[in-house]
């Protein structure tokens, strides 16, 4: 199915220490970023996106979540998230058009028993920028220590008439997380209105 990759890129980070200790286990995060040519780009506004987001989606989402899974197999994956950045002469919302489905996002989600929205970010750069794929635990919306970030820059992409689709993944929280779960904050917020 042609739906104008140029590249796919994939990132691989492994961290031992933080803060000057050494994590238990080592934190994995595995980036596949897939760079390929803006089907709305050259028609000025375009008011229905639908139907190239159901041509390109899910050929999208099932090619970047099997070459993930091949870096860090589904059972492996603790936090996930997703990534968009079109380049300059297109809109944000084509960025957004190509991951905000579930006919993207299901593929990813499915494939490692996920139940969690997949964190992302959607934003217009130009080649080479630094990129930010946001992470939550794939299951346990509130669980803080799984909050993580991963960064990345492909040299020569978005071109101006691209977008840049990304995913990512995590096999461990962050290397010593001491923050409380949101869930707990909120039981004492409760609590203290309660005896207020």
């Amino acid at each position: 199915m042609d739906f104008g990759l140029r590249k796919i890129s994939t990132f691989v980070e492994e961290t031992f220490i933080e803060g000057g200790k050494a994590a238990d286990k080592p934190v994995r995060m595995v980036i596949v970023a897939a760079v390929l040519r803006n089907p709305w780009a050259g028609q000025g506004f375009v008011e229905n996106l639908r139907p190239e987001i159901l041509r390109i989606a899910p050929h999208l989402g099932i090619e970047l979540t099997k070459r993930l899974v091949a870096l860090m197999p589904a059972e492996q994956v603790e936090a996930y998230g997703k990534a968009a950045a079109v380049g300059t002469n297109g809109e944000i919302e084509h960025a957004s058009a190509l991951i905000h489905t579930l006919r993207f996002g299901n593929m990813f989600r499915d494939a490692v028993k996920g139940t969690a929205y997949l964190s992302f970010t959607n934003t217009r750069n130009a080649p080479g920028a630094l990129l930010s794929l946001p992470m939550i635990h794939k299951s346990e919306t509130g669980k803080r220590s799984h909050f993580l970030t991963a960064n990345f820059q492909v040299p020569d992409a978005p071109a101006a008439d691209e977008v840049l689709v990304a995913i990512g993944a995590c096999d461990n929280s962050r290397a010593h997380p001491r923050l409380a779960d949101r869930f707990q904050d909120m039981d004492e917020m409760k609590q203290e209105l309660e005896n207020a």
